[in-house]
């Protein structure tokens, strides 16, 4: 099965990954290829439902590029204890050319596995918080522009609109899997790993 981005509205990026119970070598490989997309697609970050995997994994290498920087596959994450706050810019590979400035904690507690079944406790503060708190969010259902302000968001509704349209014109195109197909393949899942 070949990885691909998908891209808003498409359903999987509104649904709360299921936590991952068991690390197999497909999970395995799935984190290789999000990895090469990652970099392919010039990204810091990419969480699993954005390759319409509804798991609670995502890959990360803050340097965005390959060999540079530390390249993280992060399981089941859990963010706590926010300290401070600041906003900056954040874009999106699921919506590719748009941006906004989030407001975001400044400091992190979190806590993930790796593919080894590592515990990884840190306390992050900076990009590599806000990418980690950027993931962990599409694990959970929640795109940045949901974090921005209402005048803010406001002003991207016309790209999101674009994206929205388009997305239907490919569903009726058939190069896109319909909503129920797009269902059961999460019912799927949540029965394999769930």
């Amino acid at each position: 099965m070949a990885l691909q981005i998908v891209h808003y509205p498409h359903p999987t990026l509104r649904f709360e990954s299921l936590p991952i119970k068991r690390v197999d070598r497909q999970l395995r490989m799935f984190a290789d290829e999000m990895l090469e997309l990652m970099y392919a697609h010039q990204g810091v970050g990419l969480a699993a439902n954005q390759v319409d995997l509804p798991i609670r994994m995502f890959v990360m290498n803050t340097s965005g590029q390959r060999g540079e920087g530390e390249e993280w596959v992060l399981l089941n994450p859990v963010i706590g204890r926010p300290k401070g706050s600041e906003e900056d810019r954040e874009g999106c590979l699921s919506l590719p050319g748009v941006s906004g400035n989030v407001q975001r904690p400044r400091q992190i507690r979190f806590h993930a596995f790796d593919l080894k079944g590592n515990e990884i406790d840190w306390t992050v503060d900076g990009f590599d918080a806000r990418v980690l708190q950027h993931e962990t969010d599409h694990l959970n259902g929640t795109m940045f522009f949901d974090r921005m302000s209402d005048d803010a968001r406001h002003e991207l509704e016309p790209l999101l609109e674009e994206f929205e349209i388009d997305f239907r014109v490919q569903q009726s195109a058939g190069k896109i899997l319909p909503d129920e197909t797009i269902a059961r393949h999460r019912k799927q899942w949540m029965e394999q790993y769930g």
